[in-house]
């Protein structure tokens, strides 16, 4: 039986218009994405087919064109859509986080920075560049690679953060493994930052691992 006979307050779109978003499944969200289903199967029983063959909604929004485009209800136009969603998102939260008003707590930045770095496959070390009122100036990735002496240059960082005025930085970096703890390295490259940020008068408010869960914050850790 088609949605469209379903009851009302069953039916994915009228129950997201009736009781938000937040309220509804993974399947029930994907379905009013995929708007349609195939021969013998309605848009949710589409919807749970895929979080089945892909593994959940995480990895469905991750897979590349190849992998999407060859499941069954999808194509090239959804893979599209879908990317154009995602991006949506994506500048959404970054004017969020550029409206003018200043970070506040961890939880702030972390919502930021996990969707620009936690699905990542490779590790990254980035800084969000923040004026006196620590709102945001600038975010940008600087180096590419494991996080240790040898892979993030001080001087870098310091040129950086004078070229946009900043008066405060939070670091981040992520950690591809999903396991967000930090190491030694990367408790003794964030001293060796904030010492060369100091010389130019530079506060470092933060350093955020970003891993599968929530973000580790250094400073709630009292590691800085």
């Amino acid at each position: 039986m088609g949605i469209n006979h379903w009851p009302a307050d069953e039916r994915p779109r009228e129950k997201l218009l009736q009781r938000g978003a937040a309220a509804l499944s993974d399947a029930e969200l994907l379905a009013i994405f995929l708007r349609t289903g195939v021969t013998g199967k309605s848009a949710v029983d589409l919807a749970r087919h895929l979080l089945q063959e892909f593994g959940g909604l995480r990895p469905l929004l991750l897979a590349d064109q190849q992998s999407f485009c060859s499941h069954l209800g999808l194509g090239s136009a959804k893979f599209a859509q879908l990317q154009a969603v995602l991006e949506m998102a994506h500048r959404h939260l970054e004017a969020e986080l550029k409206r003018g008003e200043g970070l506040t707590s961890p939880e702030a930045a972390g919502r930021y920075l996990k969707l620009q770095l936690r699905d990542l496959p490779h590790e990254v070390f980035a800084l969000l560049l923040l004026d006196n009122q620590h709102r945001v100036l600038h975010f940008e990735t600087l180096f590419r690679g494991t996080l240790d002496g040898a892979s993030v240059y001080p001087r870098e960082v310091v040129k950086l953060v004078l070229a946009h005025n900043a008066a405060a930085v939070i670091f981040a970096h992520n950690h591809p493994s999903g396991i967000s703890e930090p190491s030694q390295a990367d408790e003794l490259i964030t001293r060796r930052l904030k010492e060369a940020l100091a010389s130019v008068e530079v506060r470092v408010l933060d350093h955020l691992i970003i891993g599968d869960g929530e973000p580790v914050s250094f400073a709630a850790r009292g590691l800085l």
